[in-house]
């Protein structure tokens, strides 16, 4: 079965052509939307027609349209609801730039009438769309997943695997069941063994049928590769000391191609960020005073590449402490926050000034977040490979920041850092755009915490 992002394609590319379906319907029955035909050219309104069609998948993607081909099992209702608050929203957004701009009469697509039956007849199609790619309508069966593990490697599995909600669940068989169910049973499998379990003697005859049987049907992972494939993470505990050495990291060449595009990306985007951003980190710095007259920005040690330790700035989103005070962790309605540093959280402008860490190199825009060196001694004793993240710079968002939950405790950071290991190991351009665009999301639904 495709991962989700090549569902999350399919869907726009079969979104984009009910579009233009839609379009030509317009164009070609002239009756359907009431308007004269000598109004149905396009010329006039070639504008019009690529904000339309691109401010639909936009606006979907921000209110989770998208997001719900993740989750197969996602109730019908939910999905309606994101697809008629995407209907909403762009019926809302054209409207507003239809009054802003004010066109022609001649460009017809923005016409009340036209905008209804378009809305609606998008919207059904996504619909059809979304339903059947859950229900298997353009996909292939969906394998079922099974785990072979020794009694004391189950609990800790399992443990790992809720800690993230799946697309499928994993299911402990025996070896005997197994067999049975190869003989009696055609649905796909995808059956997760461990290494004890790999080389326990009782196991041979049966890796020897399952390594014979057609891959379509049945394929055969370790257990961190089924993490790797289907989470996008490595749990620090499960992963042996092998899974991820330095010389295998795409940048640990001398003169890595990637990593100085990295570096040139990082210093391009932070001085056009510092240029745009000014007025909002002014505006941040005036309410901040005003609140309490204490200091607008923040100084905090933090550690950086290979644990050197580095300030890092921030704007103030907290009362002022006291020099000795300890490192905690920041929680939900942590009372030290201001009222204007909630806001500045939610939307992320407190990070805004770390634009200043990047371009001196003590920071990447994409990367593991930079932890206080107080927190990090406990963590690096209770979490295995946690060291392993200061292998490349820390940065202002990351695969862990988009992923998982904030931190508050030892069990979170743990979770963080298999996104963050997952990151080293599948570094590229790509996964930076990806996480670019959902830390954009993340900032227009204000939650940041």
């Amino acid at each position: 079965m495709p991962d989700h992002r090549s569902l999350l394609l399919r869907a726009l590319l079969l979104d984009g052509l009910g579009q233009l379906m839609l379009l030509g319907l317009f164009v070609v029955l002239p009756d359907f939307t009431g308007l004269p035909t000598a109004e149905l050219g396009l010329n006039a309104q070639l504008g019009w027609v690529l904000f339309v069609v691109l401010a639909y998948p936009a606006l979907g993607w921000l209110f989770g349209s998208f997001t719900v081909l993740r989750w197969r099992r996602l109730p019908l209702l939910v999905l309606l609801q994101r697809l008629l608050l995407t209907a909403f929203a762009t019926l809302m957004l054209v409207a507003i730039a239809r009054w802003l701009i004010n066109p022609a009469v001649d460009v017809w697509l923005v016409h009340r009438r036209v905008q209804i039956v378009w809305i609606a007849g998008i919207t059904a199609w996504a619909l059809l769309v979304r339903v059947g790619l859950r229900r298997g309508v353009f996909l292939q069966e969906s394998p079922r997943f099974l785990l072979l593990a020794q009694p004391d490697e189950v609990d800790p599995i399992m443990r790992a695997w809720k800690r993230v909600p799946g697309r499928q669940n994993l299911r402990l068989i025996q070896p005997k069941v197994l067999l049975e169910r190869m003989q009696h049973s055609q649905e796909p499998l995808l059956v997760a063994i461990t290494p004890a379990s790999r080389q326990t003697l009782e196991l041979a005859p049966l890796m020897q049928r399952l390594e014979s049987r057609d891959p379509r049907q049945l394929r055969v992972l370790s257990l961190i590769r089924l993490f790797e494939q289907e989470q996008e993470r490595f749990p620090p505990a499960l992963m042996p000391d092998d899974a991820l050495a330095y010389d295998d990291l795409p940048w640990a060449a001398t003169f890595s191609v990637q990593a100085q595009l990295k570096r040139l990306a990082d210093v391009l985007v932070s001085m056009s960020l510092l240029l745009v951003t000014a007025p909002f980190v002014v505006l941040a710095a005036l309410l901040i005073w005003l609140e309490d007259q204490g200091p607008i920005f923040y100084i905090q040690q933090r550690s950086g590449w290979l644990g050197e330790p580095f300030n890092v700035l921030k704007l103030r989103t907290m009362t002022v402490q006291p020099s000795d005070a300890p490192a905690t962790w920041t929680t939900v309605g942590d009372h030290r926050i201001t009222w204007v540093g909630i806001w500045l959280r939610r939307f992320r402008i407190d990070e805004l000034p770390q634009l200043f860490n990047v371009l001196k190199g003590e920071m990447s825009l994409i990367g593991p977040r930079p932890e206080r060196p107080e927190l990090e001694r406990n963590l690096e004793l209770e979490i295995a490979h946690y060291r392993k993240r200061h292998w490349m710079r820390p940065g202002l968002s990351g695969w862990a920041q988009v992923c998982a939950p904030y931190a508050s405790s030892v069990e979170d950071s743990d979770l963080k850092l298999s996104y963050d290991l997952y990151y080293l190991r599948h570094f590229s351009a790509w996964l930076d755009l990806v996480i670019l665009f959902r830390t954009i999301k993340t900032i227009l639904k204000a939650q940041g915490r």
